[in-house]
Formats: C-alpha cells, structure tokens, sequence
C-alpha cells in the first residue's frame, strides 16, 4: 500500500538499477567529445603515462538536447563542488606525467 502511494505521489519517478561493475566506475583523465547532427560521442580515455597508446575506456552517445542537459548540471555540480571545497584550479596546459610515473628510472 505504501508502494501505491509512493507512485502516485511521484508519477514521473524512474526506477535506476546500477550493477555493481558500473558501480565501480571507470577512471579516465581524457575525454574527447564530437558530435553530428543528431548525437553527441563522448569518449572517456585513461592515457597512462609511459605508454603511448591511450585507450578508450568508455563511450557515451546522447542526443544534442541530453547534452544540454548534461552540460547545465555539469555546470551547476561545479557551482556546488566550489562552493563547498574553493576553487577548482586549472592549467592550460596538458597534464605532464613523467616517464617512469615517479618511481626509479630503469637502466638496461
């Protein structure tokens, strides 16, 4: 009965599953984004330092309006992540990562 009422008081709730692989997520630190005239490709890529081949980890294909969608809380997420922690810094420079990623360097 509490189920019945829970829906009709929230008739336009969407019921999300997330498995616990996807809850486990995918880090990447490179994002390329290119889009047609229907979509929007957005490929999440874990570049490793040392390695010179990056691959793609992750590909998301939304439509131009989920994009938008996307965007403005994207913006409004950084609004609130500032808010709370300062200013989140950025360089226009490309990440450097060095070589040996901080550890010895090898001699052969």
């Amino acid at each position: 009965m509490a189920d019945e009422k829970n829906k009709q008081q929230n008739p336009n709730q969407i019921n999300i599953e997330l498995s616990e692989e996807v809850a486990e997520g995918v880090y990447s630190n490179l994002a390329m984004i290119a889009h047609s005239n229907s979509e929007f490709v957005i490929d999440f890529i874990r570049l490793m330092p040392g390695v010179p081949k990056a691959k793609v980890k992750s590909r998301v294909v939304i439509t131009p309006e989920h994009a938008k969608r996307l965007l403005g809380a994207l913006n409004d997420n950084i609004q609130k992540y500032e808010q709370a922690h300062g200013p989140i810094k950025q360089s226009n420079e490309a990440p450097q990562f060095p070589m040996n990623f901080g550890g010895a360097m090898g001699e052969a």
